[in-house]
């Protein structure tokens, strides 16, 4: 649903501050796997399209390796550039040995948004039961852009994005912009 539709959906008494103005947000999306690549990588294309098709921007794209520091080379290069306002990391949110993903994100991110991995979890325990335990998702701010970190899942992906990020994408953004 785009962001705009939804903002029209909603009443005054259940948004606290709504979001009138129609903007785009420009995204940034990098997917950590060892197996995907642009072409074989189906969470991060559905990243892309439900985010465009709620009239966002994607304006940027890659396939990282799980490794830490390329993680942090990728965020770092991300958060520099002028026309990214959030930048969404799929894939490496596990506890899998090779999962360094969520541990960039602790060690980098200036705030974390504890709300967005609790309610993460608590959807997806809606869906798939207590393994929900094991995804280590987190969202934040670092050096002003909006940060979200969601498993390499495209059922993950699709519920994160749908229910969580889109429906906050403008509001988050507007707010670190100081509005």
């Amino acid at each position: 649903m785009p962001v705009a539709d939804y903002l029209e959906e909603e009443t005054m008494t259940q948004i606290p501050h709504p979001d009138l103005s129609k903007i785009t947000v420009n995204c940034a999306i990098i997917t950590v796997s060892d197996t995907r690549s642009r072409d074989t990588d189906n969470s991060g294309l559905l990243t892309n399209n439900l985010l465009k098709d709620a009239g966002h921007s994607v304006v940027a794209y890659t396939v990282v390796k799980d490794d830490a520091a390329k993680i942090v080379l990728q965020m770092q290069a991300f958060s520099q550039r002028e026309d990214v306002d959030a930048i969404i990391f799929n894939g490496g949110t596990g506890i899998a040995p090779r999962d360094t993903t969520y541990d960039v994100m602790e060690s980098l991110l200036d705030r974390i948004l504890p709300g967005f991995g609790e309610i993460f979890r608590f959807l997806s325990y809606q869906e798939i039961g207590s393994r929900a335990i094991a995804s280590r998702a987190v969202a934040g701010v670092y050096k002003g852009k909006l940060v979200f970190s969601l498993p390499g899942s495209s059922n993950g992906v699709k519920l994160a994005v749908e229910k969580l990020i889109l429906p906050e994408l403008v509001h988050l953004v507007t707010q670190l912009r100081g509005g």
